[in-house]
Order: C-alpha cells, then sequence, then structure tokens
C-alpha cells in the first residue's frame, strides 16, 4: 500500500494531480479542498494517499490532511459509495462539515453535494452515525435548546451556515418564540 508521496508537483489538472517521486510520475486523484491548498506548480508537496485496486485500474487519491483522509476511507467502506463518490462528498463539503451534518443527521446538508441522492444520503447518516464526528473531533456546534434548536434548524435549512447562524442565535434575548427567533435573526443575519 502507498500511504504518502512527497515530490514535486508538475501539473494541477482538478481532481487530478501529477507528482513527481525521484523520476516516477504519479497521477493522484485529490479532493478540490486539497486541491485549492495546493502549492504552485514546480513546488515540492506531501499527499497522504489512498491506493485503490479494481479490477480494470489502480488509483491514487491523496489528501492534505489525515481527517480527510480517514473520511474518505470510512465514507468507501459503505454500499453503493465508491471512491469517486466520497472524492465528491469531501469536494462537495469540508470533513467537519461532513462530521457535523452526520452526527446532527442532516441529509438536506448530504444531498446538496452533487451525486449524493435522498437514499444514500439516509444511509450515510445511518452507517456513520457515531463513527466520523468522535474521530474527526467535529464539533457539535453550539450548546442550545428548546425554540433556539429550532431557530437553528430553520438558518441552517435556509442555506445559512454554522458560524452565520451561530452568530444570529447569540444575539437573541433567551425566551423568545420560535417565529419571532427566525424574524429576529434574518434581520440580524441580513445587516
Amino acid at each position: 500500500m502507498i500511504g504518502k508521496l512527497t515530490g514535486t508537483l508538475l501539473e494541477k489538472n482538478p481532481p487530478e494531480v501529477l507528482l513527481d517521486c525521484h523520476g516516477v510520475g504519479y497521477e493522484v486523484n485529490v479532493p478540490m479542498s486539497s486541491f485549492y491548498n495546493l502549492p504552485a506548480v514546480g513546488e515540492r508537496i506531501s499527499l497522504l494517499t489512498q491506493f485503490i485496486v479494481r479490477e480494470d485500474a489502480q488509483l491514487l487519491y491523496g489528501f492534505a490532511t489525515a481527517p480527510e483522509r480517514q473520511a474518505f476511507r470510512a465514507l468507501i467502506k459503505i454500499t453503493g459509495v465508491g471512491p469517486r463518490m466520497a472524492l465528491s462528498i469531501l469536494s462537495g463539503m469540508s470533513v467537519a462539515d461532513l462530521a457535523q451534518a452526520i452526527a446532527r443527521q442532516e441529509a438536506a446538508r448530504l444531498v446538496k453535494v452533487p451525486g449524493v441522492g435522498k437514499r444514500t444520503a439516509e444511509r450515510l447518516l445511518l452507517e456513520l452515525k457515531g463513527k466520523l464526528g468522535a474521530d474527526l473531533g467535529a464539533s457539535h456546534g453550539p450548546a442550545v435548546s428548546g425554540a433556539q434548536a429550532d431557530i437553528l434548524q430553520a438558518l441552517l435549512a435556509l442555506g445559512y451556515n454554522d458560524k452565520e447562524a451561530a452568530a444570529a442565535l447569540k444575539a437573541l434575548p433567551a425566551q423568545v418564540e420560535v417565529s419571532d427567533g427566525i424574524k429576529w435573526a434574518l434581520k440580524a443575519l441580513t445587516k
């Protein structure tokens, strides 16, 4: 198994990179989160890798961080999720966002990733529940209860990210009804 490659970056063609390691060029598929953080062509880089052997191909997948590779490994263990879909998921959302979506059982966030349908999202939630978040140190967001939890869910469903939703919640009074809280939070977010 090839666990890590260090060498000179020769080409960058999303989602693939060509890495020269002592005269041998390795084609490595990387998620877009890693791709955007790559240095310029000609620079030295290190990628953690996952080597996949299929009947018709031998493929290398590279990751800038260990949590990305760990999430990839967890994803490809799920029935119906191959390396391409796992790469697409990691390109569509960060590892922390994925772990948070799993912890909160938010299928809607997973369905937004290209190639992930409702059934696949539900399978991901079921099979990764309790596995991904603990391993990757996912935060479960701000501690909220009652009406604030409903307001938070509404803001996330409207497409606001966790930071924006948490900031809007902090600005609300402690005892607020859901409908009023959503209105106030939306006003705060549009400023």
